[in-house]
């Protein structure tokens, strides 16, 4: 089973990139969120193509999806 994991320019993610947030969003369960250009390093894929999984300093445990971010 080999997933292909697109940011929103179309640029395939592996395993272990960085990312970037394109958009300023709003997190669950967090008082503060992601403002644009925060970077999302060491990502995890997921079995589903359109989310990945990541960590900032601030917040751990992220579930984000692919069409808010860009490869780093």
């Amino acid at each position: 089973m080999d997933i292909k994991v697109k940011d929103s320019n179309g640029t395939e993610l592996k395993e272990g990139d960085s990312v970037v947030v394109i958009k300023d969003l709003k997190v669950k369960g967090s008082s503060s969120g992601l403002k644009r250009g925060t970077v999302v390093k060491n990502i995890h894929l997921t079995d589903d193509p359109d989310e990945i999984e990541g960590r900032t300093d601030k917040i751990k445990g992220l579930v984000l999806r692919t069409e808010f971010l860009k490869k780093a």
